[in-house]
């Protein structure tokens, strides 16, 4: 049984365990500790000999070496959960979580509830039980996509994602082709492409590159190319709200496309520099997940304290 310290003492803050205890949960505590209305009240992880977990004590946080039985039976106290273990771990949770009623943030590609990119659509899904960050990748390219298609249609987007190959944990490693398979499904649900495809590359670099994101979409000969060009900068300064290390590394690029369809191939690439809260600078793969799942759980917290009375 977790004894949740403070358990009893009422809060406006949404009451927050994080589960799993390895890189990304390591990076969540870190960043909720900073929020002024979410409180880490709990770390879950299945290793007792866990650094995340010896970490999480350190700071004062409850953690438990006893899984999700330990998170359910603190379910009472727990307003929200995240979700940083793996794909399969999830799609196993899921049904458990769902039936203690609990509100889950999914940081893994297990795609079992909606997807969520904050800057796009969280107003579509903010009111359902279990969403899903997409995957880091996804987090940085879905915006870009969505900033063209609400120009002009794209017929077809791709992006591939290079990140350093120090900032990818076991989960990431164990959920290469779930990235990309529920990335390239994003790009075509939530950036409005019609054909979406994903490529990860793990790069082993040393020093360790910064993250990098490149985006090609397809679209119309004769679309507003100035149109999608501050389209597309307008997306880059709203993910900047919640993401500061995200920026295009280079102006946006549309040329002609070539072959016998003709058209115009949209060109963005993109760096992540992430806030070296736990893992260094160049682990923006890590930091653009995390903070677009805080800043979701930051804009849902209303309703969520609405549903349990606070």
């Amino acid at each position: 049984m977790v004894n949740i310290r403070g358990a009893d003492t009422p809060t406006d803050r949404l009451r927050c365990a994080v589960v799993g205890s390895g890189n990304i949960g390591s990076d969540l505590l870190l960043k909720l500790r900073r929020s002024t209305v979410l409180e880490p009240r709990l770390l879950v992880g299945i290793d007792p000999a866990s650094d995340g977990l010896r970490r999480a004590r350190r700071l004062g946080i409850e953690a438990t070496a006893g899984g999700v039985d330990a998170l359910l039976a603190a379910a009472p106290d727990i307003d929200l959960v995240f979700e940083a273990t793996s794909a399969a771990a999830h799609l196993a949770n899921a049904p458990r979580y769902r039936a203690a009623g609990l509100t889950v943030l999914d940081l893994t590609p297990a795609a079992v509830g909606p997807y969520v990119v904050p800057a796009v659509n969280l107003t579509e899904v903010r009111a359902e039980p279990n969403l899903n960050l997409v995957t880091c990748g996804g987090q940085a390219t879905v915006p870009i996509v969505a900033a063209i298609s609400r120009i002009a249609p794209v017929s077809y987007a791709e992006i591939v994602a290079t990140i350093a190959s120090r900032a990818a944990g076991p989960g990431t490693r164990a959920n290469i082709d779930e990235f990309t398979e529920t990335t390239a499904d994003a790009l075509c649900r939530v950036g409005g492409a019609a054909r979406g495809k994903a490529i990860i590359i793990l790069n082993p670099a040393d020093p360790p590159l910064i993250m990098r994101n490149t985006v090609f979409a397809a679209v119309a000969a004769d679309t507003d190319v100035d149109a999608v060009t501050e389209s597309i900068e307008r997306m880059v300064e709203t993910v900047q709200g919640y993401v500061p290390g995200y920026r295009m590394s280079a102006p946006v690029q549309i040329t002609p496309r070539g072959g016998p369809d003709g058209g115009l191939r949209v060109s963005v690439f993109l760096q992540v520099t992430g806030a070296a809260d736990y893992l260094p600078s160049y682990a923006g793969n890590l930091d653009i997940i995390t903070a677009a799942a805080i800043a979701t759980a930051e804009r849902i917290r209303p309703e969520l304290k609405a549903e349990v009375g606070a």
